[in-house]
């Protein structure tokens, strides 16, 4: 039993990657959202309201996500191959690989 002077702090909950599978903590992920209005963007604050996607910020995983068209299942609704492009620029941005 916890002590007066101990918190008692819920564990934070791990995301799962949309290519990979593999579950990491929520800061190590990139966040992709769909809006209440149906718009599906890149969340970077990882705060907007909607429902959301988390990939990991790897090449890899994106085509993963790509080939199941996992961004359009997770997320429940139809999403433009364009989108993975936009994704895949910003990861490359990330890397540092201009």
């Amino acid at each position: 039993m916890a002590g007066p002077s101990e918190k008692l702090t819920k564990p934070r909950r791990a995301r799962k990657c949309a290519g990979c599978g593999l579950e990491r903590p929520k800061g190590e992920m990139l966040r992709v959202v769909r809006a209440p209005d149906g718009s599906v963007s890149i969340d970077a604050s990882g705060r907007a309201q909607g429902r959301g996607a988390y990939i990991c910020r790897d090449a890899a995983c994106l085509d993963r996500a790509l080939k199941k068209n996992a961004f359009a299942r997770v997320l429940k609704h139809p999403v433009d191959r364009s989108f993975y492009g936009e994704v895949a620029k910003l990861l490359k941005g990330e890397s540092g690989d201009e």
